[in-house]
């Protein structure tokens, strides 16, 4: 499987959803809540949901009467949101390293590590130029990544789940660039299917994403460290919870 690639299939797979079904919508609820009543937005507000799988915190904002658009790169999950849709609720198949909207939005997010996938830093930084061009000026980006120097110290290089009857088993390992985790899948009602997947994500810190937003026109305005929105500690913290705000056009 090409590394470029391997978020296409994985994200695709029936199996990701059964190994993270915990990720579940009245968790997303939760974390939207405080997350709103800290950004406190206008009524209305336009929003841009980037990576939004299956819309489950697209779907949370728009209940609270925002106007919410979703994007992602799966075609299954957003076959699945569509179904979803209201006059204040859009899907669209989108690649977020491609332009999408300019200067329309007044929010825009991207949530649960939905980033550090692509093979190359060019790649990043067209990302972060995309979410950047769709915002207003004055308008804000959250982007919610896992914490590098927390990830490192406790990672668990190994675990063994059953699920639903499937076996997960889980390896995971970093070097100096990337956090790495390979799952090998076995499901006794497909016993043929040898499944094998592995993620990649891209150890980007805080400094980096500075950096980044800083090009596109951004300014880190604070940063949290879990979903309760608790303060940033980079050793203490399993979150990195950015919030920027476009200065300029």
């Amino acid at each position: 499987m090409s590394q470029i690639e391997w978020y296409r299939d994985w994200f695709s797979s029936p199996y990701y959803e059964i190994l993270y079904f915990r990720r579940n919508e009245e968790e997303a609820q939760h974390f939207i809540n405080r997350l709103m009543q800290h950004l406190n937005p206008p009524p209305g507000s336009f929003m841009l949901d980037v990576a939004c799988g299956k819309g489950r915190h697209s779907k949370c904002l728009a209940r609270m009467g925002f106007d919410v658009t979703g994007i992602d790169l799966s075609a299954p999950f957003i076959t699945e949101a569509k179904q979803f849709e209201t006059n204040n609720l859009h899907f669209f198949l989108h690649d977020m390293r491609m332009p999408f909207r300019i200067n329309y939005y007044n929010y825009a997010f991207n949530f649960f590590t939905s980033f550090g996938y692509f093979r190359t830093m060019r790649e990043h930084d067209s990302a972060v130029r995309t979410i950047a061009q769709s915002l207003k000026p004055g308008g804000i980006f959250v982007i919610d990544y896992l914490n590098v120097h927390y990830t490192e110290e406790n990672l668990v290089k190994e675990e063994l789940r059953v699920i639903e009857g499937v076996t997960f088993d889980v390896n995971k390992w970093y070097d100096d660039d990337h956090f790495f985790k390979r799952v090998k899948i076995s499901d006794p009602q497909h016993p043929e299917l040898k499944q094998n997947f592995t993620e990649r994500v891209a150890k980007f810190t805080l400094g980096d994403f500075t950096d980044m937003l800083t090009y596109q026109s951004m300014q880190v305005q604070g940063v949290f460290g879990d979903y309760a929105l608790s303060h940033y500690d980079i050793r203490k913290s399993p979150r990195m919870i950015i919030i920027a705000k476009k200065i300029r056009s």
